[in-house]
């Protein structure tokens, strides 16, 4: 399991991924799984992935491979965001279709979801969640982030938060937060993020941050939202209904 979010904000994008594959007792898998396609001043692309991790290598491995081929339409020399979630969707239809029925065979599952986001010169900024099937959804300004592989725990604060005038170091900080409520809350997402900002109509990768175990921001981040958390609880006023009733015994 993973757990990746991308904002499409008035300011700019975020991007934001876990490493960890495969949890368990005596077993944590680490594997990187946020790609970047950048040629400053023309465009800034980031993909991002969850599910399965042959799946996923496959697809984009397959989408950089096409793009040494210019003959051809790839993701350096597509038009619109769009065209590069058309390509990204049939790359991964295609490595299901080769490789899914021999998974099947051995129970394996198959299912991998992307988030593709950035900009190309001479179009706004766009945003969009490709499924496992190759379809896909562009974000808007009633829904500006996407979330894909353990995404309910960390959820609400996004919620909360995330607005389309959302500052991107306000935005920073709440993706961060809820990274921590959902690693608090579900193993099978941990350290090391990696974080993107990208700035609008920048045609580049603003800002790249690896956060890892021992980064005393996210540590910092995380204690103090625990202790805040605990202090807005206990300010919270008492049931009028519980007056008349001693909770104490």
């Amino acid at each position: 399991m993973t757990y990746c979010v991308a904002l499409m904000l008035d300011a700019g994008m975020v991007f934001a991924s876990d490493s960890r594959t495969n949890a368990g007792v005596d077993q944590i898998s680490c594997f990187k799984k946020m790609r970047h396609f950048v040629n400053p001043g023309d465009r800034a692309i980031v993909i991002l992935s969850s599910g399965n991790l042959s799946i996923t290598q496959k697809a984009i491995n397959l989408l950089e491979q096409r793009g040494r081929h210019p003959e051809q339409g790839n993701i350096w020399n597509a038009e619109s965001m769009f065209d590069v979630a058309q390509l990204l969707g049939e790359a991964l239809r295609e490595v299901r279709d080769h490789d899914g029925v021999f998974l099947a065979q051995s129970n394996v599952d198959a299912g991998a979801n992307f988030i593709v986001g950035g900009q190309i010169q001479g179009e706004r900024m766009r945003l969009f969640l490709v499924y496992a099937e190759g379809n896909f959804i562009e974000a808007g300004t009633e829904t500006p982030f996407f979330q894909i592989g353990e995404t309910k725990y960390g959820k609400p604060i996004i919620d909360r938060v995330i607005r389309p005038d959302t500052p991107l170091i306000e935005a920073v900080k709440c993706v961060l937060v809820s990274f921590d409520s959902t690693m608090r809350s579900n193993l099978s997402v941990g350290l090391p993020i990696d974080v993107a900002c990208y700035i609008k109509s920048s045609l580049r990768l603003d800002f790249q941050q690896h956060i890892t175990v021992d980064d005393p921001y996210f540590s910092q981040i995380s204690r103090r939202w625990s202790e805040g958390l605990r202090g807005v609880f206990a300010s919270l006023p008492n049931p009028e209904w519980l007056t008349d009733i001693d909770m104490n015994k």
